[in-house]
């Protein structure tokens, strides 16, 4: 069938080909159309017109029988593209496209640590405060000095704050061992950096922040190379602290910290070191305070801030 002016109408007329079905308020009406659905008006062969047609920038020539699907099929074409996805921005627009979908959220990049809704999160350009920490110092003019220099430190955003000291410490009877070199009886204490791991004493816990563990009579530091429990607390009720023992249970252990040294328990290397009271000699490899300085120092000891004692030769 053709149109006047010679125009084909295969796709357009109402009966035979399905694309133009009374009470259905779909209809081609022309290629290249999609009607509204308002009542049409009859034209000459049978056809009908609809006064409310909405033009689109393609045509449309569909089989019979496909009539019904063709809107389906373009809805669930758009709903499967980016102009129906949650909150996008339309292609070459620049403005956002709202569906009624909710916004997914979107990850802090790998590594930031910036959390959903934290300042770092939505490009604050305020830097985070760095963490503060704890260090000591205990320097000494000379690998033979028995004397040192002890200092703490708190970090701050504008550098290092010094807290207590400088202060006069007792180190080992013979000096510092350098970096590498200590060894279990040489009287000499360490050099390196080490972590603070607990407090220990005689009493109850008076306050202190850091791990404490209470001395009693049978408390041992296993000292010996040769044991398996070699450079650790040891309660004798239960396991041997190995040949000639630490006893825990003697006035210069009232009060003190367990330096992190040899945490490896490698044999022969040094063990039982501690920063603990003066009481008034040099030391086999400890480091020593009067107690009116070691307990406001213990006090201020916070497990937090990652405490760590720096010693050697200045």
């Amino acid at each position: 069938m053709s149109r006047p002016g010679g125009s084909s109408t295969k796709g357009s007329d109402l009966s035979g080909h399905g694309l133009c079905t009374t009470g259905r308020g779909w209809c081609t009406g022309q290629a290249g159309s999609w009607p509204a659905t308002v009542p049409g008006t009859a034209l000459p062969g049978g056809r009908l017109r609809h006064p409310g047609t909405v033009t689109r920038p393609f045509a449309a020539r569909v089989p019979g029988g496909l009539a019904l699907l063709v809107p389906a099929l373009l809805i669930a074409a758009l709903l499967a593209s980016g102009c129906a996805a949650a909150g996008g921005v339309a292609p070459g627009t620049g403005m956002t496209v709202r569906t009624g979908a909710a916004t997914p959220a979107t990850a802090a990049p790998a590594g930031t640590g910036a959390a959903q809704g934290s300042p770092a999160a939505v490009g604050s350009l305020t830097p985070a405060a760095p963490p503060r920490r704890q260090l000591i110092t205990v320097t000494a003019a000379s690998y033979g000095a028995t004397y040192a220099t002890l200092t703490a430190y708190e970090s701050t955003s504008h550098g290092r704050r010094r807290v207590f000291g400088p202060w006069t410490v007792r180190i080992g009877r013979n000096g510092f061992a350098p970096p590498g070199d200590k060894r279990e009886g040489d009287g000499k204490t360490p050099s390196g950096s080490f972590g603070l791991t607990f407090i220990f004493g005689a009493g109850p816990n008076p306050g202190f922040r850091l791990r404490y563990r209470r001395i009693h009579p049978y408390d041992y530091w296993d000292d010996d190379p040769a044991s398996p429990r070699y450079n650790e607390w040891v309660d004798g009720r239960h396991a041997s602290p190995g040949t000639s023992p630490e006893p825990m249970g003697v006035s210069a252990y009232d009060d003190g910290v367990a330096i992190g040294y040899n945490t490896a328990r490698t044999a022969g290397l040094g063990s039982a070191i501690f920063l603990h009271l003066n009481i008034g000699i040099a030391t086999a490899g400890c480091v020593t305070l009067p107690e009116s300085e070691l307990l406001p120092l213990l006090r201020w000891l916070d497990p937090a801030r990652s405490p760590q004692i720096r010693m050697g030769v200045r």
